[in-house]
Protein backbone atom coordinates (compact mmCIF):
# COMPACT_ATOMS: atom_id res chain seq x y z
CA UNK A 1 0.00 0.00 0.00
CA UNK A 2 1.40 3.42 -0.95
CA UNK A 3 2.30 5.84 1.86
CA UNK A 4 -0.41 8.34 0.80
CA UNK A 5 -3.01 5.66 0.23
CA UNK A 6 -5.77 5.76 2.84
CA UNK A 7 -6.49 2.57 4.70
CA UNK A 8 -9.43 0.49 3.48
CA UNK A 9 -11.83 -1.32 5.79
CA UNK A 10 -14.23 -3.86 4.28
CA UNK A 11 -17.47 -4.77 6.04
CA UNK A 12 -19.58 -7.67 4.81
CA UNK A 13 -23.16 -7.99 6.01
CA UNK A 14 -24.11 -11.66 6.40
CA UNK A 15 -26.52 -11.78 9.32
CA UNK A 16 -29.73 -12.40 7.39
CA UNK A 17 -31.95 -15.37 8.16
CA UNK A 18 -32.35 -16.35 4.50
CA UNK A 19 -35.82 -17.76 5.15
CA UNK A 20 -36.74 -17.72 1.45
CA UNK A 21 -34.07 -20.33 0.74
CA UNK A 22 -36.12 -22.77 2.83
CA UNK A 23 -32.95 -24.51 3.92
CA UNK A 24 -31.14 -25.74 7.01
CA UNK A 25 -27.98 -24.31 5.44
CA UNK A 26 -27.32 -20.60 6.09
CA UNK A 27 -28.04 -18.63 2.94
CA UNK A 28 -24.50 -17.32 2.47
CA UNK A 29 -23.17 -20.90 2.60
CA UNK A 30 -25.05 -22.04 -0.48
CA UNK A 31 -22.61 -22.61 -3.33
CA UNK A 32 -22.14 -21.37 -6.86
CA UNK A 33 -19.48 -23.05 -9.00
CA UNK A 34 -16.84 -23.85 -6.44
CA UNK A 35 -17.42 -21.24 -3.75
CA UNK A 36 -20.09 -20.32 -1.27
CA UNK A 37 -21.94 -17.05 -1.78
CA UNK A 38 -19.88 -15.38 0.91
CA UNK A 39 -16.74 -17.05 -0.46
CA UNK A 40 -17.29 -15.25 -3.78
CA UNK A 41 -17.73 -11.92 -2.00
CA UNK A 42 -14.64 -12.46 0.15
CA UNK A 43 -12.64 -13.35 -2.97
CA UNK A 44 -13.75 -10.08 -4.58
CA UNK A 45 -12.52 -8.12 -1.55
CA UNK A 46 -9.11 -9.84 -1.49
CA UNK A 47 -7.63 -7.36 -3.96
CA UNK A 48 -8.66 -4.32 -1.91
CA UNK A 49 -5.66 -4.80 0.36
CA UNK A 50 -7.99 -3.97 3.23
CA UNK A 51 -6.36 -3.14 6.55
CA UNK A 52 -9.27 -4.93 8.22
CA UNK A 53 -12.14 -7.06 7.05
CA UNK A 54 -15.15 -7.55 9.30
CA UNK A 55 -18.08 -9.86 8.62
CA UNK A 56 -21.31 -9.34 10.54
CA UNK A 57 -22.95 -12.72 11.09
CA UNK A 58 -26.21 -13.81 12.67
CA UNK A 59 -28.18 -16.92 11.77
CA UNK A 60 -26.25 -20.16 12.41
CA UNK A 61 -23.16 -18.05 12.97
CA UNK A 62 -20.85 -20.96 13.90
CA UNK A 63 -21.06 -22.45 10.40
CA UNK A 64 -20.59 -19.08 8.73
CA UNK A 65 -17.61 -18.19 10.94
CA UNK A 66 -15.98 -21.53 10.07
CA UNK A 67 -16.34 -20.79 6.35
CA UNK A 68 -14.88 -17.29 6.78
CA UNK A 69 -11.89 -18.62 8.71
CA UNK A 70 -11.25 -21.19 5.98
CA UNK A 71 -10.94 -18.32 3.49
CA UNK A 72 -8.74 -16.15 5.74
CA UNK A 73 -8.40 -16.63 9.47
CA UNK A 74 -7.39 -12.99 9.95
CA UNK A 75 -10.90 -11.78 9.12
CA UNK A 76 -12.83 -10.45 12.13
CA UNK A 77 -16.39 -11.62 12.75
CA UNK A 78 -19.02 -10.02 14.93
CA UNK A 79 -22.42 -11.49 15.79
CA UNK A 80 -25.47 -9.27 15.39
CA UNK A 81 -27.51 -10.74 18.23
CA UNK A 82 -30.41 -8.37 17.63
CA UNK A 83 -31.56 -7.78 14.07
CA UNK A 84 -31.25 -4.01 14.23
CA UNK A 85 -30.93 -3.28 10.52
CA UNK A 86 -28.05 -2.56 8.16
CA UNK A 87 -27.04 0.65 9.90
CA UNK A 88 -26.84 -1.15 13.23
CA UNK A 89 -24.79 -3.96 11.63
CA UNK A 90 -22.24 -1.50 10.22
CA UNK A 91 -22.02 0.34 13.53
CA UNK A 92 -21.22 -2.78 15.57
CA UNK A 93 -18.69 -3.83 12.91
CA UNK A 94 -16.84 -0.51 13.20
CA UNK A 95 -16.75 -0.91 16.98
CA UNK A 96 -14.68 -4.11 16.67
CA UNK A 97 -11.71 -2.62 14.79
CA UNK A 98 -9.67 0.55 14.80
CA UNK A 99 -10.85 2.81 11.98
CA UNK A 100 -8.92 6.04 11.27
CA UNK A 101 -11.11 8.97 10.20
CA UNK A 102 -9.35 9.12 6.83
CA UNK A 103 -9.95 5.47 6.00
CA UNK A 104 -12.34 4.31 3.29
CA UNK A 105 -14.99 1.88 4.52
CA UNK A 106 -16.42 -0.48 1.89
CA UNK A 107 -19.77 -2.01 2.81
CA UNK A 108 -21.30 -4.86 0.83
CA UNK A 109 -23.67 -7.79 1.26
CA UNK A 110 -22.49 -11.34 1.78
CA UNK A 111 -25.10 -12.67 -0.66
CA UNK A 112 -23.97 -10.77 -3.78
CA UNK A 113 -21.63 -13.33 -5.40
CA UNK A 114 -21.33 -11.62 -8.80
CA UNK A 115 -19.53 -8.49 -7.60
CA UNK A 116 -16.02 -8.22 -9.02
CA UNK A 117 -12.77 -6.99 -7.55
CA UNK A 118 -12.38 -4.49 -10.43
CA UNK A 119 -15.69 -2.81 -9.58
CA UNK A 120 -14.89 -2.63 -5.87
CA UNK A 121 -11.49 -1.09 -6.51
CA UNK A 122 -13.03 1.45 -8.90
CA UNK A 123 -15.63 2.38 -6.27
CA UNK A 124 -12.91 2.99 -3.67
CA UNK A 125 -10.84 5.06 -6.10
CA UNK A 126 -13.82 7.28 -6.97
CA UNK A 127 -14.55 7.91 -3.29
CA UNK A 128 -10.90 8.76 -2.58
CA UNK A 129 -10.19 10.87 -5.66
CA UNK A 130 -13.35 12.97 -5.32
CA UNK A 131 -12.85 13.54 -1.59
CA UNK A 132 -16.45 12.39 -1.21
CA UNK A 133 -18.34 11.44 1.89
CA UNK A 134 -19.59 8.37 0.06
CA UNK A 135 -19.67 6.67 -3.31
CA UNK A 136 -22.63 4.40 -4.05
CA UNK A 137 -22.56 1.58 -6.61
CA UNK A 138 -25.73 1.86 -8.67
CA UNK A 139 -27.16 0.11 -11.71
CA UNK A 140 -29.54 1.02 -14.50
CA UNK A 141 -32.10 -1.75 -14.83
CA UNK A 142 -35.07 -2.27 -17.12
CA UNK A 143 -37.30 -3.40 -14.25
CA UNK A 144 -36.49 -1.58 -11.00
CA UNK A 145 -39.31 -3.22 -9.05
CA UNK A 146 -38.27 -4.04 -5.50
CA UNK A 147 -35.11 -1.91 -5.50
CA UNK A 148 -34.38 1.33 -3.69
CA UNK A 149 -34.30 4.20 -6.17
CA UNK A 150 -31.31 6.53 -6.48
CA UNK A 151 -32.41 10.17 -6.62
CA UNK A 152 -29.87 12.55 -8.13
CA UNK A 153 -29.53 16.34 -7.99
CA UNK A 154 -28.99 18.55 -11.07
CA UNK A 155 -25.21 18.09 -10.69
CA UNK A 156 -25.62 14.28 -10.75
CA UNK A 157 -24.78 13.87 -7.10
CA UNK A 158 -27.00 11.60 -5.01
CA UNK A 159 -29.63 13.39 -2.92
CA UNK A 160 -31.09 10.27 -1.32
CA UNK A 161 -31.93 6.61 -1.73
CA UNK A 162 -35.62 5.93 -1.33
CA UNK A 163 -37.11 2.49 -0.80
CA UNK A 164 -39.84 1.52 -3.25
CA UNK A 165 -42.57 1.42 -0.64
CA UNK A 166 -41.71 4.96 0.43
CA UNK A 167 -41.22 6.38 -3.09
CA UNK A 168 -43.54 8.79 -4.85
CA UNK A 169 -45.03 7.88 -8.21
CA UNK A 170 -42.39 10.06 -9.89
CA UNK A 171 -39.55 8.42 -7.93
CA UNK A 172 -40.79 4.95 -8.89
CA UNK A 173 -40.22 5.87 -12.53
CA UNK A 174 -36.46 6.10 -11.85
CA UNK A 175 -34.52 3.13 -13.24
CA UNK A 176 -31.25 3.75 -11.40
CA UNK A 177 -31.25 1.50 -8.34
CA UNK A 178 -29.17 1.03 -5.24
CA UNK A 179 -26.85 -1.98 -5.10
CA UNK A 180 -26.32 -1.80 -1.32
CA UNK A 181 -22.58 -1.60 -2.03
CA UNK A 182 -20.88 1.54 -0.76
CA UNK A 183 -17.53 3.22 -0.15
CA UNK A 184 -17.62 5.73 2.72
CA UNK A 185 -15.14 8.18 4.15
CA UNK A 186 -14.81 6.73 7.66
CA UNK A 187 -15.32 10.03 9.50
CA UNK A 188 -18.46 10.85 7.54
CA UNK A 189 -19.83 7.35 8.05
CA UNK A 190 -19.25 7.34 11.82
CA UNK A 191 -20.96 10.72 12.19
CA UNK A 192 -23.92 9.60 10.09
CA UNK A 193 -24.36 6.32 11.98
CA UNK A 194 -24.62 8.26 15.22
CA UNK A 195 -27.60 10.16 13.80
CA UNK A 196 -29.56 7.29 12.24
CA UNK A 197 -32.81 6.58 14.07
CA UNK A 198 -35.03 3.49 13.79
CA UNK A 199 -37.99 5.60 12.73
CA UNK A 200 -39.61 3.06 10.41
CA UNK A 201 -42.14 0.23 10.49
CA UNK A 202 -39.42 -2.34 11.27
CA UNK A 203 -37.81 -0.22 14.01
CA UNK A 204 -34.42 -0.79 12.39
CA UNK A 205 -31.47 1.47 11.57
CA UNK A 206 -31.19 1.71 7.78
CA UNK A 207 -27.76 2.36 6.29
CA UNK A 208 -29.41 4.14 3.37
CA UNK A 209 -30.37 6.94 5.78
CA UNK A 210 -26.65 7.73 6.06
CA UNK A 211 -26.70 9.04 2.48
CA UNK A 212 -29.04 11.96 3.28
CA UNK A 213 -27.19 12.68 6.51
CA UNK A 214 -23.80 12.81 4.76
CA UNK A 215 -25.28 14.98 2.02
CA UNK A 216 -26.79 17.35 4.59
CA UNK A 217 -23.38 17.69 6.24
CA UNK A 218 -22.03 19.22 3.05
CA UNK A 219 -20.13 16.18 1.77
CA UNK A 220 -20.58 14.86 -1.78
CA UNK A 221 -22.28 11.53 -2.40
CA UNK A 222 -21.26 10.19 -5.81
CA UNK A 223 -23.04 7.52 -7.87
CA UNK A 224 -20.88 4.93 -9.61
CA UNK A 225 -22.85 3.02 -12.23
CA UNK A 226 -21.91 -0.66 -12.51
CA UNK A 227 -20.63 -1.62 -15.95
CA UNK A 228 -22.75 -4.79 -15.75
CA UNK A 229 -25.90 -4.69 -13.65
CA UNK A 230 -25.52 -8.43 -12.97
CA UNK A 231 -22.85 -7.52 -10.43
CA UNK A 232 -25.38 -6.08 -8.00
CA UNK A 233 -27.71 -9.09 -7.97
CA UNK A 234 -28.26 -10.69 -4.59
CA UNK A 235 -29.41 -14.24 -3.89
CA UNK A 236 -32.48 -14.63 -1.71
CA UNK A 237 -34.09 -17.84 -2.96
CA UNK A 238 -33.37 -20.93 -5.05
CA UNK A 239 -34.55 -19.24 -8.25
CA UNK A 240 -32.05 -16.41 -7.81
CA UNK A 241 -29.38 -18.96 -6.90
CA UNK A 242 -29.92 -20.70 -10.24
CA UNK A 243 -29.91 -17.37 -12.10
CA UNK A 244 -26.64 -16.32 -10.45
CA UNK A 245 -25.13 -19.72 -11.26
CA UNK A 246 -26.00 -19.30 -14.94
CA UNK A 247 -24.44 -15.83 -15.01
CA UNK A 248 -21.29 -17.06 -13.25
CA UNK A 249 -21.12 -20.05 -15.61
CA UNK A 250 -21.19 -17.76 -18.64
CA UNK A 251 -18.60 -15.42 -17.12
CA UNK A 252 -16.18 -18.29 -16.44
CA UNK A 253 -16.76 -19.91 -19.82
CA UNK A 254 -16.23 -16.68 -21.75
CA UNK A 255 -12.93 -16.08 -19.95
CA UNK A 256 -11.78 -19.63 -20.72
CA UNK A 257 -12.69 -19.40 -24.39
CA UNK A 258 -10.90 -16.05 -24.63
CA UNK A 259 -7.81 -17.75 -23.17
CA UNK A 260 -7.75 -20.48 -25.85
CA UNK A 261 -10.01 -23.23 -24.46
CA UNK A 262 -12.62 -24.75 -26.81
CA UNK A 263 -16.07 -25.28 -25.29
CA UNK A 264 -18.31 -27.06 -27.79
CA UNK A 265 -21.55 -26.22 -25.95
CA UNK A 266 -20.96 -23.59 -23.22
CA UNK A 267 -24.52 -23.63 -21.77
CA UNK A 268 -24.14 -27.32 -20.81
CA UNK A 269 -20.61 -26.89 -19.44
CA UNK A 270 -20.23 -26.06 -15.73
CA UNK A 271 -16.72 -25.15 -14.57
CA UNK A 272 -15.85 -24.01 -11.04
CA UNK A 273 -13.93 -20.79 -10.44
CA UNK A 274 -11.22 -22.90 -8.77
CA UNK A 275 -10.43 -24.87 -11.96
CA UNK A 276 -7.34 -24.22 -14.11
CA UNK A 277 -7.45 -25.15 -17.80
CA UNK A 278 -4.62 -24.60 -20.27
CA UNK A 279 -5.06 -23.49 -23.90
CA UNK A 280 -5.98 -25.97 -26.63
CA UNK A 281 -8.09 -28.07 -24.29
CA UNK A 282 -11.41 -29.12 -25.83
CA UNK A 283 -14.43 -29.69 -23.61
CA UNK A 284 -17.45 -31.37 -25.17
CA UNK A 285 -21.10 -30.95 -24.05
CA UNK A 286 -22.45 -32.01 -20.69
CA UNK A 287 -19.31 -31.69 -18.57
CA UNK A 288 -18.93 -30.60 -14.95
CA UNK A 289 -15.41 -29.68 -13.88
CA UNK A 290 -15.20 -28.97 -10.18
CA UNK A 291 -12.95 -28.31 -7.21
CA UNK A 292 -9.19 -27.91 -7.50
CA UNK A 293 -8.92 -29.47 -10.94
CA UNK A 294 -6.19 -28.72 -13.49
CA UNK A 295 -6.29 -29.78 -17.14
CA UNK A 296 -3.18 -29.74 -19.30
CA UNK A 297 -2.83 -28.40 -22.81
CA UNK A 298 -4.35 -30.41 -25.66
CA UNK A 299 -6.57 -32.66 -23.55
CA UNK A 300 -10.03 -33.73 -24.67
CA UNK A 301 -12.76 -33.89 -22.00
CA UNK A 302 -16.23 -35.29 -22.53
CA UNK A 303 -18.90 -35.48 -23.52
CA UNK A 304 -20.82 -36.11 -20.28
CA UNK A 305 -17.83 -36.17 -17.95
CA UNK A 306 -17.41 -35.01 -14.35
CA UNK A 307 -14.00 -34.17 -12.90
CA UNK A 308 -13.62 -33.25 -9.22
CA UNK A 309 -10.26 -32.38 -7.64
CA UNK A 310 -8.39 -34.03 -10.50
CA UNK A 311 -5.06 -33.43 -12.19
CA UNK A 312 -5.13 -34.10 -15.92
CA UNK A 313 -1.85 -33.86 -17.80
CA UNK A 314 -1.42 -32.76 -21.41
CA UNK A 315 -3.12 -34.58 -24.28
CA UNK A 316 -5.19 -36.89 -22.10
CA UNK A 317 -8.63 -38.08 -23.25
CA UNK A 318 -11.54 -38.60 -20.84
CA UNK A 319 -14.88 -39.69 -22.30
CA UNK A 320 -18.21 -40.09 -20.48
CA UNK A 321 -16.62 -40.80 -17.12
CA UNK A 322 -16.63 -39.80 -13.45
CA UNK A 323 -13.28 -38.91 -11.89
CA UNK A 324 -12.91 -37.89 -8.26
CA UNK A 325 -9.51 -37.09 -6.77
CA UNK A 326 -7.64 -38.79 -9.59
CA UNK A 327 -4.43 -37.93 -11.42
CA UNK A 328 -4.29 -38.76 -15.12
CA UNK A 329 -1.01 -38.78 -17.04
CA UNK A 330 -0.05 -37.46 -20.46
CA UNK A 331 -1.77 -39.18 -23.37
CA UNK A 332 -3.75 -41.35 -20.94
CA UNK A 333 -7.20 -42.49 -22.05
CA UNK A 334 -10.21 -42.85 -19.73
CA UNK A 335 -13.66 -44.13 -20.63
CA UNK A 336 -16.27 -44.39 -21.74
CA UNK A 337 -18.12 -45.15 -18.51
CA UNK A 338 -15.08 -45.30 -16.23
CA UNK A 339 -15.12 -44.40 -12.54
CA UNK A 340 -11.85 -43.12 -11.05
CA UNK A 341 -12.08 -42.71 -7.29
CA UNK A 342 -9.72 -40.91 -4.89
CA UNK A 343 -6.15 -42.13 -5.09
CA UNK A 344 -6.39 -43.34 -8.68
CA UNK A 345 -3.15 -42.52 -10.53
CA UNK A 346 -2.76 -43.22 -14.25
CA UNK A 347 0.70 -43.04 -15.75
CA UNK A 348 1.51 -41.57 -19.14
CA UNK A 349 -0.29 -43.42 -21.91
CA UNK A 350 -2.25 -45.63 -19.51
CA UNK A 351 -5.76 -46.69 -20.41
CA UNK A 352 -8.84 -47.31 -18.28
CA UNK A 353 -11.73 -48.42 -20.44
CA UNK A 354 -15.45 -49.07 -20.33
CA UNK A 355 -17.09 -49.98 -17.02
CA UNK A 356 -13.84 -49.97 -15.06
CA UNK A 357 -13.59 -48.70 -11.48
CA UNK A 358 -10.23 -47.71 -10.00
CA UNK A 359 -9.67 -46.77 -6.36
CA UNK A 360 -6.45 -45.95 -4.50
CA UNK A 361 -4.36 -47.58 -7.20
CA UNK A 362 -1.51 -46.75 -9.53
CA UNK A 363 -1.64 -47.88 -13.15
CA UNK A 364 1.78 -47.56 -14.72
CA UNK A 365 2.75 -45.91 -17.98
CA UNK A 366 1.32 -47.70 -21.01
CA UNK A 367 -0.66 -50.22 -18.94
CA UNK A 368 -4.27 -51.01 -19.80
CA UNK A 369 -7.40 -52.00 -17.91
CA UNK A 370 -9.74 -52.03 -20.90
CA UNK A 371 -13.03 -53.58 -19.77
CA UNK A 372 -15.39 -54.47 -16.93
CA UNK A 373 -12.88 -54.52 -14.07
CA UNK A 374 -12.39 -53.33 -10.50
CA UNK A 375 -8.89 -52.27 -9.46
CA UNK A 376 -8.67 -51.32 -5.79
CA UNK A 377 -5.59 -50.87 -3.55
CA UNK A 378 -3.31 -52.05 -6.32
CA UNK A 379 -0.08 -51.11 -8.03
CA UNK A 380 0.34 -52.03 -11.69
CA UNK A 381 3.69 -51.59 -13.41
CA UNK A 382 4.38 -50.41 -16.93
CA UNK A 383 3.04 -51.90 -20.18
CA UNK A 384 0.85 -54.49 -18.47
CA UNK A 385 -2.59 -55.61 -19.62
CA UNK A 386 -5.46 -56.54 -17.35
CA UNK A 387 -8.00 -58.85 -18.96
CA UNK A 388 -11.74 -58.16 -19.05
CA UNK A 389 -13.69 -58.92 -15.90
CA UNK A 390 -10.71 -58.80 -13.52
CA UNK A 391 -11.20 -57.98 -9.85
CA UNK A 392 -8.63 -57.21 -7.20
CA UNK A 393 -10.30 -58.60 -4.08
CA UNK A 394 -8.79 -56.12 -1.64
CA UNK A 395 -11.04 -56.35 1.43
CA UNK A 396 -11.25 -59.29 3.82
CA UNK A 397 -14.05 -57.82 5.92
CA UNK A 398 -11.64 -56.19 8.38
CA UNK A 399 -8.76 -54.63 6.47
CA UNK A 400 -7.73 -53.60 2.95
CA UNK A 401 -4.81 -55.41 1.33
CA UNK A 402 -2.52 -54.62 -1.60
CA UNK A 403 -2.23 -56.26 -4.99
CA UNK A 404 1.06 -55.71 -6.81
CA UNK A 405 1.29 -56.42 -10.54
CA UNK A 406 4.67 -55.98 -12.20
CA UNK A 407 5.84 -54.70 -15.57
CA UNK A 408 4.80 -56.36 -18.86
CA UNK A 409 2.31 -58.65 -17.11
CA UNK A 410 -0.68 -60.25 -18.84
CA UNK A 411 -3.63 -60.93 -16.53
CA UNK A 412 -6.17 -63.25 -18.17
CA UNK A 413 -9.86 -62.44 -18.49
CA UNK A 414 -12.18 -63.11 -15.57
CA UNK A 415 -9.43 -63.21 -12.94
CA UNK A 416 -9.82 -62.63 -9.22
CA UNK A 417 -6.59 -61.52 -7.56
CA UNK A 418 -7.11 -62.16 -3.86
CA UNK A 419 -4.94 -59.71 -1.91
CA UNK A 420 -2.38 -59.60 -0.55
CA UNK A 421 -0.80 -61.04 -3.67
CA UNK A 422 1.96 -60.22 -6.17
CA UNK A 423 2.31 -61.04 -9.85
CA UNK A 424 5.93 -60.70 -10.93
CA UNK A 425 7.35 -58.92 -13.97
CA UNK A 426 6.60 -60.62 -17.29
CA UNK A 427 4.22 -63.15 -15.71
CA UNK A 428 0.93 -64.38 -17.17
CA UNK A 429 -2.23 -65.63 -15.48
CA UNK A 430 -4.73 -67.96 -17.09
CA UNK A 431 -8.28 -66.86 -17.92
CA UNK A 432 -10.82 -67.68 -15.22
CA UNK A 433 -8.21 -67.92 -12.46
CA UNK A 434 -8.53 -67.09 -8.78
CA UNK A 435 -4.98 -66.07 -7.89
CA UNK A 436 -4.35 -66.59 -4.17
CA UNK A 437 -0.57 -67.03 -4.18
CA UNK A 438 2.27 -64.93 -5.57
CA UNK A 439 3.14 -65.58 -9.22
CA UNK A 440 6.92 -65.44 -9.82
CA UNK A 441 8.36 -63.34 -12.67
CA UNK A 442 7.90 -65.05 -16.03
CA UNK A 443 5.57 -67.73 -14.66
CA UNK A 444 2.03 -68.66 -15.71
CA UNK A 445 -0.37 -68.53 -12.78
CA UNK A 446 -3.32 -70.91 -13.07
CA UNK A 447 -5.92 -70.96 -10.34
CA UNK A 448 -8.96 -72.86 -11.56
CA UNK A 449 -10.48 -76.31 -11.08
CA UNK A 450 -10.30 -78.98 -13.78
CA UNK A 451 -13.36 -79.01 -16.06
CA UNK A 452 -15.47 -82.19 -16.25
CA UNK A 453 -18.45 -82.83 -18.56
CA UNK A 454 -21.46 -84.87 -17.30
CA UNK A 455 -22.71 -86.52 -20.46
CA UNK A 456 -26.46 -86.77 -21.06
CA UNK A 457 -27.37 -84.49 -18.15
CA UNK A 458 -29.77 -82.29 -20.16
CA UNK A 459 -31.69 -85.24 -21.59
CA UNK A 460 -32.17 -86.71 -18.11
CA UNK A 461 -32.83 -83.56 -16.10
CA UNK A 462 -34.52 -81.35 -18.71
CA UNK A 463 -36.38 -83.91 -20.79
CA UNK A 464 -38.66 -82.35 -23.40
CA UNK A 465 -37.03 -78.92 -23.22
CA UNK A 466 -35.82 -77.02 -26.28
CA UNK A 467 -32.28 -77.64 -25.08
CA UNK A 468 -32.89 -81.39 -24.88
CA UNK A 469 -34.42 -81.40 -28.37
CA UNK A 470 -31.47 -79.46 -29.81
CA UNK A 471 -29.01 -81.84 -28.17
CA UNK A 472 -30.89 -84.89 -29.45
CA UNK A 473 -30.93 -83.47 -32.98
CA UNK A 474 -27.20 -82.71 -32.82
CA UNK A 475 -26.43 -86.29 -31.71
CA UNK A 476 -28.50 -87.78 -34.56
CA UNK A 477 -26.75 -85.63 -37.16
CA UNK A 478 -23.31 -87.00 -36.27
Amino acid sequence: MALNQPQTIAILLAAGEGTRMKSDVPKVLHSILGRTLIGHVLAATDSLGAHERVVVVGAKSDQVIEEIAAHDNSITTVVQERRGGTGHAVRIALETVEVPDGAVVVVLAGDAPLITDATLNHLVQVCQNANAGAAVLTADVDDPHGYGRVIRDPDNGIVKIVEEKDATDEEREVHEVNSSIYAFEAKALKSALAEIKPNNAHHEEYLTDAIEIIRASGKKVIPVVAHDYFEILGVNDRIQLAEATAIMRDRINLELMASGVTLIDPPTTLIDVTVTIEPDVTIKPGCQIEGITTIGRGSLIGPDTRLFNCTVDADAVIIKSECDGASIGRHAHVGPYSFLRPGAHLGDGAKVGSFVEVKNSTIGAGSKVPHLSYIGDATIGIESNIGAGTITANYDGVAKHQTVIGDHVRIGSDNILIAPVEVGDGAYTAAGSAITENVPPGAMGVGRGQQRNILGWVGRKRAGSDSAKAADQASKSK
